[in-house]
């Protein structure tokens, strides 16, 4: 299985807001970054997508090391929240629904086709590629 290095991040102009998002995939020696935005979303809506689109491009089932600045992505599969909502019928802790659940449900998806690790990193500090999604992320937010 190929290995495949993915840096993500998203942005936004107010939460909710005009909002983008960024990633930087590595694979050997090849770099693809992308981004896109959206005029009305929230800031964890743009880090979702970042993942969901970096994950989709992949042609071929990969191990992926994914770095991301968002405990909310991160800690969804570290702490195993996303087993609980499944569990509760897409209920929170608290009871309530899950925001975002299509966009969880696409992730999940995704993390069926690749094995994926996800990785915490610390946002707007020296990691260079993090560093890079963040401003692949504000240059995508809508300006108008």
């Amino acid at each position: 299985m190929d290995k495949v290095i993915i840096y993500t991040d998203g942005a936004c102009s107010g939460n909710p807001g005009p909002g983008g998002w960024g990633a930087v995939l590595m694979y050997g020696e090849n770099k693809k970054e992308i981004s896109g935005g959206s005029k009305d979303t929230t800031n964890n809506i743009m880090e979702m997508t970042a993942v969901i689109e970096a994950l989709k491009l992949l042609k071929y089932p990969c191990e992926v090391e994914l770095y991301s600045d968002s405990a909310y992505i991160v800690n969804c599969f570290h702490k195993n929240w996303i087993d609980g909502w499944i569990k509760k019928n897409w209920r929170n802790a608290s009871g309530e629904p899950v925001k975002n659940k299509e966009l969880w449900q696409e992730l999940i998806e995704l993390t069926k086709t690749h094995k994926v690790s996800f990785n915490k990193v610390k946002g707007h500090a020296d990691d260079l590629y993090n560093n890079r999604c963040d401003e692949l992320a504000r240059n995508a937010i809508p300006k108008d």
